[in-house]
């Protein structure tokens, strides 16, 4: 190789060789006289413009180029339509706002976004796009990005309260200011009464609630044919109805544009939501459709209160027909009780106590504990008080009440698959005319009552028998006994002679610090024995958990049957009580 083989490269070091006048020559050559079969390595300048506005016609931008004095020398087709007042040798007014910094424009209905490119030698390019579909498009999505996020905060809002009047307040609250300027929320009549809730718009933004009541009779027909489930739209005179009824004051109704949406419920409505905007504010489909799913979610929140609020009624109202009924006043008889369900959050439990009045003056009273806790063993005590109810009347002798008891608790029991039992004290009271009682008591298997002597003593009864309910013919035992006037019986159940307390929370209660704990207590009317015996045994729990705890005290007030004033009155002195006896 020589050196007139590399004058020409390049050197390597950054710098350019200056080519020779021959290799150029045999360049342009080339370009000009392609060998047959080569394409050319650059086309001509009259090919490109020739190809040009083919090219151009296809662009997806159009194109503008412009002399250095601004003057258009070429506007490709696609630029033509976008543009049509910009036209070859005019200016470009069009695009003077464009200087501003603000790269869109807004012609003939369209959205434009626009570029300029310099090019050389002082000329310059603009490109133009058609951005309308685009944007509308990325506004749709904004918008329903936004529908979508208040529906999802409308759902966690809503899923919440279980209380209808909550549910209420709170539909009415969301629904300000995204849906509506003022909304109000009318519940399905009940009773022949409407409630209603409604939210406005406040000037510091925080929208008030406020509620209120309407007879059935009261309700604007709007409403009305809307919770009969109508569509609500259609309805003539909307706004002056609700101008009428109070919930759109200091508004005419020209101000105002108003919708009226059903909400869902499981037959029927469960409310009907108005809402309301004003200062020319008006209602499109999107705005509908919007309003429309809000009150889907609504109605469905709105159905779960109502539904929790019923099964909460009647809950109550099974809690109430389970729970320990108070016994019946009798002559001579001051009664005293204490109860505390294992469950405190169910209020029932396994063990009861009540009484029932006999004609001849005197009264039945029980105290037992079935099997179980919670619901189930309540459930088992409701039958086992209704059959006492029934059979006290055809039966007042004790043993033989607690055996027709056990035969009827046997066929139930057994019908039902339950296999359930109980322990139970039944006795019959009948008042002295030396204001004393006298007692028969049967024992079904249950712990032996105590009985507080005038003098201070606890006697503990020996009565005994077998449990209800287990087999048929069972043994009942029966003791006899009498009350002095001011002398207490207590009856109560293994919640609390087996309460666990002491240094380990393992010892059990028992019986003897039971009759300790009675100690000096035999002065106590009865419902403050009642109350001492539930407070020793919560003392001793020391918050652990614990058994139905049922506690019942029955006193001998004395002649003529005036109970004690005082926690310590002192009772007559009366001869001592005959011994009692097992049968």
């Amino acid at each position: 190789m020589t050196g007139a083989d590399v004058r020409d490269l390049d050197p390597g070091d950054g710098r350019s060789a200056t080519p020779s006048v021959a290799r150029v020559t045999a360049w342009r050559s080339i370009n000009a006289a392609p060998a047959a079969g080569l394409p050319a390595l650059e086309p001509s300048r009259n090919q490109l413009a020739a190809d040009w506005p083919e090219i151009a016609e296809h662009l997806h931008e159009g194109v503008v180029v412009c002399g250095p004095d601004g003057t258009v020398r070429h506007v490709s087709p696609t630029a033509r339509r976008l543009l049509p007042e910009v036209v070859v040798g005019g200016t470009l007014a069009a695009l003077e706002q464009l200087t501003s910094g603000d790269p869109h424009l807004r012609r003939h209905g369209r959205r434009l976004r626009v570029r300029q490119v310099p090019l050389s030698a002082g000329r310059s390019c603009w490109y133009v796009e058609d951005v309308s579909d685009h944007e509308k498009r990325t506004e749709e999505l904004a918008a329903e990005r936004t529908r979508s996020a208040f529906l999802t905060t409308v759902g966690d809002k809503l899923g919440n309260p279980l209380h209808p009047d909550r549910a209420a307040a709170a539909v009415v609250r969301l629904a300000v200011p995204t849906l509506a300027d003022v909304a109000v929320l009318v519940l399905a009549p009940r009773s022949g009464r409407a409630r209603w809730w409604r939210a406005r718009q406040d000037a510091d933004e925080t929208p008030t609630v406020d509620r209120g009541v309407l007879a059935a009779t009261e309700l604007p027909p709007a409403i009305v044919e809307s919770l009969r489930g109508t569509s609500p739209h259609t309805v003539d005179w909307l706004v002056e109805q609700a101008i009428d009824a109070g919930w759109l004051p200091g508004v005419s109704a020209a101000e105002v544009a108003a919708r009226l949406v059903p909400l869902p419920g499981r037959d029927a409505p469960v409310g009907v939501l108005l809402v309301a905007r004003g200062a020319g504010g008006r209602y499109g489909e999107n705005d509908l459709d919007l309003v429309r799913a809000f009150a889907a979610r609504a109605g469905a929140a709105l159905t779960t209160a109502l539904l929790y609020r019923e099964q909460a009624e009647v809950a109550d109202m099974l809690q109430a027909s389970l729970l320990p009924v108070e016994p019946a006043p009798a002559p001579g008889v001051q009664w005293g009780t204490a109860y505390r369900p294992a469950q405190a959050g169910l209020r029932i439990g396994g063990d009861f106590y009540g009484s029932h009045r006999l004609p001849d003056g005197g009264s039945v009273f029980f105290l037992g504990d079935v099997s179980g806790k919670g619901v189930e063993a309540a459930v088992f005590t409701g039958q086992l008080r209704q059959c006492l109810h029934a059979l006290h009347r055809v039966e007042q002798q004790p043993a033989r009440l607690l055996r027709l008891l056990n035969d009827a608790l046997l066929e139930t029991t057994l019908a039902h698959g339950q296999g359930r039992f109980a322990t139970m004290v039944l006795g019959v009271v009948r008042p002295h005319r030396d204001g004393g009682l006298g007692l028969t008591l049967a024992g079904g298997g249950h712990l032996p009552p105590l009985v507080l002597r005038a003098s201070g003593e606890v006697e503990q009864l020996p009565l005994n028998g077998m449990l209800i309910g287990v087999v048929p013919d069972p043994r009942i035992g029966q003791v006899t006994t009498r009350l002095a006037p001011g002398e207490t019986c207590l009856l109560y159940s293994d919640g609390v002679t087996e309460a666990r307390g002491g240094r380990r929370g393992e010892e059990l209660l028992g019986t003897d610090r039971l009759v300790q704990a009675l100690g000096g207590c035999h002065r106590m009317p009865a419902p403050a024995l009642a109350e001492r015996i539930e407070q020793v045994t919560c003392e001793w729990l020391a918050q652990r958990d614990h058994d139905d705890i049922a506690v019942l005290a029955l006193r001998a007030t004395g002649v003529g049957g005036r109970p004690q004033r005082h926690l310590h009155a002192v009772p007559a002195v009366t001869e001592p009580a005959p011994e009692a006896t097992d049968r």
